[in-house]
């Protein structure tokens, strides 16, 4: 399995950006497709996004579209989300994942990052 971490959580304003990246570990990354999840207190967890092995391909939830972008670098072992235009409903934990192919089903994904705290005040 590969590791993660994320990175890039903090504290917005309505309106504003994060870019939230995620690191992995060893020489396997570009063999996983990608996907960012979210979790906001008392809720389950959310697709965001989802990435193809080689970036050539994207899927995002509709709730995201046209403001999240997910991309990757296979180079540095990196994937991230760009996230404009937030939302206070953006609030939660974001996680990345690793998985054999691109889902919106987070058990399709056997890899998790710990983790990293959204919030965005109204």
């Amino acid at each position: 399995q590969v590791q993660l971490v994320e990175s890039g959580g903090g504290l917005v304003q309505t309106g504003g950006s994060l870019r939230l990246s995620c690191a992995a570990s060893g020489r396997t990354f570009s063999t996983y497709a990608m996907g960012w999840f979210r979790q906001a207190p008392g809720k389950e967890r959310e697709f965001a996004a989802s990435i193809s092995r080689s970036g050539g391909s994207t899927y995002y939830a509709d709730s995201v579209k046209g403001r999240f972008t997910i991309y990757r670098d296979n180079a540095k072992n990196t994937v991230y989300l760009q996230m404009n235009s937030l939302k206070p409903e953006d609030t939660a934990v974001y996680y990345c994942a690793a998985g054999r192919s691109m889902s919106i089903d987070w058990h399709d994904f056997g890899s998790w990052g710990q983790g990293t705290q959204v919030t965005v005040s109204s």
